[in-house]
């Protein structure tokens, strides 16, 4: 990166530590979520810009005094109105996107998603440019919990997070982390294309200074092929990545996965498959060793 990239960047990753803090173990069981199963209005409150393509939003709660009371690593579904057709063509209509809060139920009273606007994401650019006070609405909903710490108690937990899909793995990182005689061993796998692409490096780096040698972060760079800067792993977590960084499989290892579609098809198939298939499937991992985001 260049030195003025470089220096904007540290401006923001400073600013997200700020807005983040320190690992926070502040876990709430299914059915305490402020947001229900039908759709609620909630209104934006701030909006920081984090990256160069990436904000942080923050949206009042219904209730003032209670905080959102979303299971560890949950979602939330977002739904907005927007005019005009949809880049598969569809006419304008409801956009719906799954998110997954930076903030846990520390935070009273709002919530917080860290947001990837992309070029044809309807629902992220509509985001980017809602103006404070206006509403969007969402809702949560018992099956949008995917796993519930302590993770099954779990001593080895691998993360491989593609892009925004660091979301729910900072969510789990809160629990884990924040959580006192939790001795759980985590090895984060974060691909990205280039390196200002890298959400929350700065975060990321102060937790691992603060967990006693409990974090281990691995960034992969996909194209960075050119870059004479970078001096990390080039390329895809493949095999020889998680053969090198990653706990085996077994009965207290865990494997969670978050990212683009593609990821997901190449590390453990799609999330609809009862089996994981694809690279983690070769090393070995089953059914109950993977928890796909």
């Amino acid at each position: 990166m260049g030195n003025c990239a470089e220096a904007q960047k540290a401006v923001q990753d400073d600013a997200l530590c700020e807005l983040v803090g320190k690992p926070t173990a502040a876990c709430a069981p299914p059915g305490q979520c402020q947001l229900t199963a039908d759709w609620s209005s909630v209104t934006l409150v701030d909006r920081v810009s984090i990256t160069h393509d990436t904000i942080l939003v923050t949206f009042a709660l219904p209730s003032p005094e209670k905080p959102l009371g979303l299971p560890t690593a949950a979602f939330v579904l977002s739904q907005a109105i927007l005019a005009g057709v949809s880049m598969d063509c569809q006419p304008a209509g409801p956009v719906r996107r799954a998110y997954t809060p930076v903030s846990t139920n520390a935070l009273v009273g709002k919530f917080q998603l860290l947001i990837k606007v992309v070029e044809q994401g309807r629902m992220s650019n509509h985001m980017s440019t809602l103006a404070i006070g206006e509403s969007v609405e969402f809702k949560h909903a018992g099956g949008m919990v995917k796993s519930l710490y302590p993770f099954g108690g779990k001593k080895h937990i691998t993360m491989i997070a593609g892009g925004s899909g660091i979301t729910p793995m900072i969510q789990a990182l809160h629990a884990v982390l924040g959580t006192r005689d939790d001795t759980t061993k985590v090895v984060l796998l974060f691909g990205n294309k280039i390196q200002r692409d890298i959400l929350a490096e700065r975060l990321l780096e102060e937790w691992v200074a603060q967990s006693g040698g409990r974090l281990k972060v691995v960034h992969i760079l996909s194209q960075a092929k050119d870059d004479p800067s970078w001096k990390g792993l080039k390329g895809h977590v493949d095999g020889d990545v998680l053969k090198e960084h990653a706990a085996p499989p077994g009965e207290d290892t865990l494997v969670m996965v978050c990212g683009p579609p593609a990821m997901h098809k190449a590390l453990c198939g799609t999330k609809e498959d009862v089996e994981p298939s694809g690279v983690l499937a070769e090393l070995g991992y089953q059914p109950e060793h993977v928890v796909q985001f």
